[in-house]
């Protein structure tokens, strides 16, 4: 859809500099952009790129402007004025109303006569789907499941039943939500099943990603609270808390009753033990385990990075004489503190 670069400006909240009646009709990096292309750049990496950019013009902040050739649109956060010129260079396409004549819908269903229902869908009994909500192709909705308006789930999601979603959520292919927790109780080394009576609550504007998986609760409920963003593949075990705006990436693993605070950022690949506390602005860097409750704000990591084999191997070596050294300190300190 295109625009003017004036329109892009005002709707960006940026200072133009450059012709406001050139027509701008996508957006591309810096390297691959041409004419009638937005570019951005937001990060200094990609500052060799952008005396060469056959960009129309450049999104970028006022310490960048003078090494821009082309025309500039001036902001102060590069990153978010892309992510707000692709949305409205991008509109994403939008299915019409109504219930597709191969999706199964059941007794007692609301359905806003705004929300599309896509086909082979299962919509079981009970279930509320609101205003301009879009339920992708293939998706099973559990009985007395609540979707908030403009919510979007796309194919194959899977809600049990029970489940909230709040309004503007967008769930990606493949995701599972309100299944089982992992709960079972030891009987005599085998394992007997605790039924979870709990379910999963979804705040406003949150996001799911791809085959990410979140357990109902065991008695009380597993919650995403407003404006979370959830990466592909990532597990959330039952009666989890994770807080608003927090951001996870992908593979993490959060285990059960732990409680996450608001606005925090964990990498991927982290694990995140049960029955633990991180309280709010938290930063835990990839492939961090945390093992123990967290109470001040601040990056947390563990772990070493990958590193050449032969220095690897050396190094386990000294860690496993780490207990031996230790001792023979302690030994020593011992010694001198007797003389």
């Amino acid at each position: 859809m295109a625009h003017t670069l004036g329109e892009l400006a005002r709707h960006i909240g940026a200072e133009l500099q450059g012709d406001p009646s050139c027509l701008i009709r996508a957006v591309a990096g810096l390297q691959q952009a041409g004419p009638g292309d937005v570019s951005f750049l937001a990060h200094t990496r990609y500052l060799k790129h952008l005396a060469t950019t056959r960009a129309s013009a450049v999104i970028l902040d006022a310490a960048h402007r003078a090494h821009c050739r082309v025309s500039a649109l001036v902001v102060e956060n590069p990153l978010l004025s892309y992510a707000r010129a692709a949305a409205l260079l991008h509109p994403e396409a939008m299915p019409a109303p109504g219930i597709h004549p191969s999706a199964a819908v059941g007794a007692g269903c609301r359905i806003h006569a705004s929300a599309s229902v896509g086909a082979q869908c299962v919509v079981e009994q009970g279930v509320e789907i609101g205003a301009d909500a879009v339920i992708g192709p293939a998706c099973v909705i559990g009985r007395d499941c609540v979707i908030g308006e403009g919510s979007r789930l796309l194919a194959q999601v899977t809600l049990c039943h029970g489940t909230r979603i709040g309004k503007r959520t967008l769930i990606h292919p493949g995701a599972v939500i309100g299944s089982d927790g992992f709960g079972l109780a030891p009987d005599r080394g085998a394992w007997v099943k605790i039924p979870q009576l709990g379910g999963v609550r979804i705040g406003d504007d949150v996001e799911i990603g791809a085959n990410t998986t979140i357990d109902r609760g065991a008695l009380e409920d597993t919650v995403i609270e407003d404006g979370v963003k959830l990466d592909n593949q990532i597990q959330i075990a039952h009666n989890v808390r994770i807080g608003a705006h927090t951001a996870i990436a992908a593979c993490t693993g959060v285990a059960g009753s732990a409680r996450i605070g608001k606005r925090c950022q964990i990498g991927g690949g982290a694990g995140i033990a049960g029955h633990i506390e991180i309280t709010d602005d938290v930063i835990i860097t990839g492939m961090a385990m945390v093992t123990k409750s967290i109470t001040r704000p601040g990056v947390y990591s563990s772990g070493m990075p990958a590193q050449e084999n032969a220095l690897w191997h050396r190094q386990v070596v000294r860690l496993r004489q780490l207990d031996g050294i230790a001792e023979r300190l302690k030994n020593l300190e011992n010694r001198l503190q007797e003389k």
